[in-house]
């Protein structure tokens, strides 16, 4: 079954609610993640053993199955020793008895000569592994890290799960917006999935605005699915994070999907191309400020929307009504730069598109 919908790494399973697999596992389901990937192998070792060397994983992965959801193991590879970590990766798949198998490479395999090491990894892999699903998570932006042999890992896969980390920032739908174009020029292109932050470092932490922003933009994206990093961090040092992520209700952008649901779920990706989009080439957008018409001007509005009027906003549609082909919406909105409490739209759609939208706003 494809991957869709909210999902959580989990690093050391006794970390996590002491251990209680039950306990996690009714976690998950009560928070409506649709999987979570578990640590199964570090380099050439088994991973999540007990001090006893009892295998903590496949009770866990058994407690998720009762309850429908799917268990992914995750792997740390170094590339030392490509054919050993493929071999711990195939049993620790069978022992387990997870659904798909995530590897999680990174500086290590920016070493030169390491593509021959990820090709012998992958093939040896898959040799053994031909039907299970298998993804790849690695870092955010491949321009930054072109050493990474990305083609050999990802020929092999089924999906690509970046790791969309704003640390020291809190802008999770610049940074994911990213993330999808600069691997919409990889190839091959697989389906991503991204890794957002659920953690603190330092006096940084990320915020139950960031999580939310970054799911809204990953739906906008038209991704079918994000995970976070990490179960036992979040749940000891930001139950609020853990909450916003819990409440969400994921639901992908469709066809059947509402314009207004689409027009807010694309608001907080920030791109102003991608919302003009959603209107006709001819439609007219009016604001207290001025009229304009045409995608190209109401692409520019939006520009000025994003940098200058309410930079790093998380947009909110808190209600509309449709009647026909007319849609009436408030909405509210959070930024550095201030808040709007009162946002208040009409929209007229012609063709499954917004032909006209009048917008009423006050930033306070």
């Amino acid at each position: 079954m494809p991957l869709q919908g909210k999902g959580y790494f989990i690093w050391k399973i006794s970390s996590c609610e002491r251990g209680d697999v039950n306990a996690i596992a009714d976690l998950a389901q009560r928070a409506g993640y649709t999987h979570v990937l578990i640590k199964i192998a570090d380099g050439n070792y088994s991973y999540n053993l007990s001090s006893s060397n009892v295998d903590l994983v496949p009770p866990l992965v058994r407690a998720l199955h009762a309850r429908g959801i799917q268990a992914y193991g995750w792997h740390y590879v170094y590339g030392d020793d490509p054919v050993g970590e493929a071999n711990i990766a195939i049993q620790r798949v069978r022992q387990t008895n997870v659904d798909g198998y995530v590897i999680d490479a990174e500086k290590e395999y920016k070493v030169p000569g390491k593509d021959r090491a990820a090709a012998a990894f992958m093939s040896r892999l898959r040799l053994n592994l031909t039907s299970m699903p298998v993804a790849l998570c690695s870092y955010r932006f491949p321009s930054y890290h072109p050493q990474l042999p990305w083609r050999a890992f990802l020929e092999k896969c089924d999906y690509n799960m970046p790791q969309v980390y704003w640390q020291s920032s809190h802008n999770p739908a610049d940074q994911i917006t990213r993330t999808v174009n600069e691997f919409q020029n990889i190839t091959p292109l697989r389906p991503i999935i991204p890794v957002g932050s659920a953690y603190k470092a330092g006096s940084w932490a990320a915020t139950p605005a960031d999580v939310v922003s970054f799911m809204q933009t990953s739906q906008a994206l038209n991704l079918t699915a994000v995970n976070f990093w990490e179960w036992g961090h979040t749940r000891q040092y930001l139950p609020d994070v853990w909450t916003a992520i819990r409440d969400y209700p994921w639901s992908g952008t469709s066809p059947t999907q509402d314009i207004a649901e689409q027009l807010f779920l694309n608001l907080n990706s920030h791109n102003p191309v991608q919302v003009s989009n959603l209107y006709t080439p001819t439609a007219v957008h009016v604001s207290a400020a001025r009229t304009v018409q045409g995608t190209t001007a109401i692409s520019t509005w939006y520009q000025t929307l994003f940098n200058q009027v309410l930079p790093d906003a998380i947009f909110s549609l808190t209600n509309y009504t449709k009647a026909g082909s007319s849609r009436h919406v408030n909405w509210t909105a959070e930024s550095p730069n201030g808040r709007v409490h009162n946002g208040s739209d009409t929209l007229a759609i012609m063709d499954g598109k917004i032909a006209y939208h009048f917008t009423s706003f006050t930033v306070s």
